[in-house]
């Protein structure tokens, strides 16, 4: 305060406020932590440094450090406030397409925080360690099963991840046999790393086009194949495609590709559909990434944690990245060296053996569900997305409704048409509803799309809300209340941001403003 009682803040107090602190009740406005930083404070009592002449030379700090202090309760007070302006599985449904954002029981978290799980180190020696290393063996042989291939490389730690891992397994696979493949198919309905990782490995992608509903014909595939003969390393399909449809040629497009020579990459993202329904070694696969973060509960997003796996069929579990867990009696061990392994290893994905605590927990979801629950959730996961866009079916677009949905139901935006509103106006206006939009704009092959996946873990209740919620909506957009859109969101912390301006100017320092000065002094 000054000597006329005003408040003194680094800004003038803005005048749209409802009230004098810019809080709403619980919904606390909190400034960032350089703006209520002192260096008076400190939540830890530090002695000051016995240090003996400068032992940095020229690269000694000459001005202040400027990192903020805070009390204890004031850093505790911030990260608390902040967490309650994230959104969470744990606060409502997360329809995020091609996601799969399902409920993770707290019975995971437990077991993964067990004393021997939790705490053990990757350079133990294996006999300190065989209950790790028979859960992690346990968990490939479920994969395996459920996958129906021939083996699993478990040290992969993402989705991306994986798919480099599958591939670097065809082009040793193809470098063993003498061959120089340098063409990777790629339809368009693909998930949008699969490019990229084929890219990445110095491929030359060739696009697939959609058939015009949803799917990758075979005579497209082959046609494909002929163009480019004896050229075409393998194919990146994501079944169920991106679309939310299972691909109905899927054998017959294996079939032409191991005709001519090729692999068969599956992006395994969707699993969460067919798990205990179909097994992708059935349909011709080769290789498949799982995402354990999805399909079995683990909590996904901001950058991780993740696991990938990688299952392969018998041609290409000689290519297995290391280290591999193997079992010999009642004893695990580690095969680190191709040379133990028949020597044809492409060597080695990342520094260790994968993810433990994504392990435990898929692990212990795998458990508690049993192979008859885990068939139940894909069905259920199933009759969500099909209950979700038949009460949605009448009032919005489905992009293609010749198809029964599998786990996501797709929708454009040609309920949209000359409202003035667009899709990303729409999902904005979601968010005032207390709902996480869906997938935007994405799969590309859709103009507008909306891809919206509920899981299995949505109460009938729940998507009767989020129907219901959808639905009132589009009856705006028909009454033409365009502000209800244009404007969202209107109750969030902060309003609708220049996302574009954002990505392309971003502003990555704070800096401190200059004091400000009250206009009446």
């Amino acid at each position: 305060m000054n000597q006329q009682g005003r408040p003194t803040t680094a800004e003038p107090v803005d005048a749209r406020r409802e009230t004098f602190t810019g809080n709403r009740a619980l919904q606390i406005e909190e400034p960032l932590l350089f703006e209520i930083g002192r260096h008076d404070v400190s939540g830890v009592d530090v002695d000051a440094p016995q240090t003996k002449g400068n032992r940095l030379g020229a690269r000694r700090r000459t001005t202040p450090i400027d990192l903020p202090a805070l009390s204890e309760p004031e850093a505790m007070r911030h990260y608390v406030r902040l967490s309650q302006k994230n959104y969470a599985i744990d606060m409502g449904i997360f329809p995020l397409g091609s996601c799969t954002m399902k409920y993770n029981p707290r019975l995971n978290e437990a077991v993964a925080r067990l004393p021997g799980l939790s705490d053990i180190h990757p350079l133990q020696p294996p006999a300190s360690v065989q209950g790790a290393l028979e859960l992690i063996h346990e968990l490939g042989r479920w994969l395996i099963e459920i996958t129906g291939m021939h083996s699993v490389a478990m040290s992969p730690k993402a989705g991306a991840h994986g798919e480099l891992c599958g591939m670097m397994a065809i082009k040793a696979a193809l470098a063993a046999a003498g061959e120089t493949r340098t063409k990777v198919l790629v339809p368009e309905s693909a998930h949008g790393t699969n490019p990229a990782t084929a890219a990445a490995l110095g491929f030359t992608v060739v696009h697939v086009a959609e058939s015009g509903d949803g799917t990758v014909a075979a005579d497209d595939v082959r046609a494909a194949l002929a163009e480019h003969e004896g050229e075409v390393a393998a194919i990146m399909l994501t079944n169920p495609n991106t679309c939310g449809i299972f691909e109905p040629d899927v054998v017959a497009i294996a079939d032409a590709v191991h005709e001519a020579g090729g692999y068969f990459y599956c992006d395994g993202a969707n699993l969460n559909a067919i798990m205990g329904k179909a097994k992708p070694g059935d349909l011709g696969v080769d290789a498949m990434h799982i995402n354990l973060h999805k399909t079995f509960s683990t909590p996904h997003g901001g950058g991780g944690p993740g696991a990938g796996p990688v299952v392969l069929s018998e041609r290409l579990a000689p290519f297995a990245p290391l280290p591999l867990v193997a079992r010999d009696g009642d004893l695990y061990h580690l095969i680190e060296h191709a040379s133990e392994n028949g020597g044809q290893s492409f060597g080695r994905m990342t520094a260790f053996h994968g993810q433990m605590g994504m392990f435990v927990r898929a692990y212990a979801w795998m458990l508690s569900h049993g192979a008859d629950g885990m068939k139940q959730a894909s069905e259920d996961a199933v009759l969500n997305a099909n209950y979700i866009r038949a009460g949605l079916e009448d009032v919005m677009s489905v992009s293609y409704p010749a198809h029964r949905a599998m786990h996501e139901a797709l929708f454009d935006d040609r309920f949209l048409k000359e409202s003035g509103i667009s899709t990303l106006d729409f999902a904005k206006a979601m968010i005032d509803e207390g709902f996480h939009p869906m997938t935007v704009y994405f799969p590309l092959v859709v103009h507008g799309a909306m891809l919206i996946e509920p899981t299995e873990s949505e109460s009938r209740a729940s998507l009767d809300l989020f129907v219901a919620t959808l639905r009132d909506l589009v009856f705006a957009v028909k009454d033409g209340k365009t502000e209800r859109f244009t404007e969202a969101p209107r109750f969030t912390p902060r309003r609708r941001l220049d996302e574009t301006r954002a990505a392309r100017q971003p502003v990555l320092k704070w800096t401190r403003p200059e004091p400000y000065r009250d206009a009446a002094e």
